[in-house]
């Protein structure tokens, strides 16, 4: 891994917190979380209060704080995992961090602890190439470089914006892989990072996640919630619909996305059966959803973050939200994160 400057005061480690004791979690990260602030968002639907051991700078957000900072009403889009969205919110720095409380540090192929904090910013402060790809992978890692042909006026390649790690064990399989195939695990440590190339779309996971809060922030929001009045979750639906969002916003504003190392250790946890019955409905609705970001196309005009977003919630509003109501509510949840987002920025 290259090496490369980690401002403590630039980085904010986000952790939705859906277990009520984060004392074996927070034990497990302390030897590369601990240097940092943390924010901790509690999930709304847990009882107590959440236990952390003593030695961090962390804050803790419960149902009463969410509530008191976005009202009762858009609190409904912070309950569950994605609770940590919150958190991307409360954040004022730089770069931000989301590890799952399920998940530990991973081994490397030599038995080496993984330090996923400083590879999410080492991929975040070295420069993506979505526009042509290098088969060597990532050229700024340590011992690769640009291969024969890649274009020399397409060298400096464009800020990354979004790091997407993955996980051992626990691999991300969809609930029906997991049905079909419940001894399947991931043990495979690919030793590599590599930019997804433009117009190309991947599935994003907030397990072990990094992004750059300046470029891409009013794009992580949490939209694509709830179906029939709130009585089915999506689960991992969530994270797809806006992973599509991000990817296809980054695409226009130029601003890459990396994926591979860093790897976590994630533990079993839910059942496959049990998550089957709550995405199956999500799962066929994202198939048919694909065309629209492919065909997706900003104005001239949109050129920040939030003027995608807009133009977005409008797109989709009209061309899914005619025919399915949950397309309708995501578009309306997406315009209410912006002014959500706004408020709360210039409150700081």
């Amino acid at each position: 891994m290259s090496q490369v400057r980690i401002n403590n005061d630039e980085v904010d480690i986000v952790i939705g917190a859906v277990q009520a004791d984060l004392t074996p979690f927070l034990e497990d990260w302390r030897p590369f979380i601990s240097p940092f602030h943390l924010i901790i968002v509690q999930d709304p639907d847990l009882k107590g209060e959440v236990k952390i051991p003593g030695g961090f700078n962390a804050d803790v957000y419960s149902k009463s704080k969410i509530d008191g900072t976005v009202g009762s009403s858009a609190a409904a889009l912070f309950s569950g995992y994605s609770c940590r969205y919150f958190g991307y919110l409360m954040s004022r720095k730089e770069y931000v961090i989301s590890i799952d409380d399920d998940c530990t540090p991973a081994k490397d192929t030599k038995g080496h602890l993984v330090d996923a904090i400083a590879q999410h910013i080492t991929n975040l402060q070295t420069p993506a190439t979505p526009f042509f790809f290098n088969t060597l992978y990532d050229p700024f890692c340590k011992g690769a470089d640009f291969v024969r042909g890649y274009p020399f006026s397409m060298r400096e390649g464009v800020p990354c914006g979004l790091s997407c790690g993955l996980w051992l064990n626990l691999a991300d399989y969809d609930a029906p892989t997991q049905a079909l195939k419940p001894d399947l695990t991931n043990n495979r440590y690919v030793d590599a990072v590599l930019t997804v190339p433009v117009k190309t779309f991947m599935p994003v996971s907030g397990i072990n996640i990094a992004f750059n809060r300046e470029l891409l922030g009013p794009v992580l929001f949490s939209s694509f919630k709830l179906e029939k009045e709130g009585k089915i979750r999506y689960e991992t639906m969530e994270d797809i619909w806006n992973g599509m969002c991000v990817k296809v916003i980054g695409d226009h504003l130029g601003i890459g996305m990396k994926t591979g190392l860093p790897y976590v250790w994630r533990k079993e946890r839910g059942s496959a059966v049990e998550s089957l019955k709550k995405e199956w409905q999500g799962v066929n609705l994202m198939e048919q959803v694909l065309p629209f970001f492919q065909s997706l196309c900003f104005s001239k005009e949109a050129t920040t973050a939030e003027d995608c977003v807009k133009e977005l919630a409008a797109a989709v509003k009209e061309h899914l939200g005619q025919t399915e109501p949950t397309f309708a509510r995501a578009a309306e949840a997406m315009l209410e994160w912006l002014k959500i987002w706004n408020k709360n920025n210039s409150a700081s």
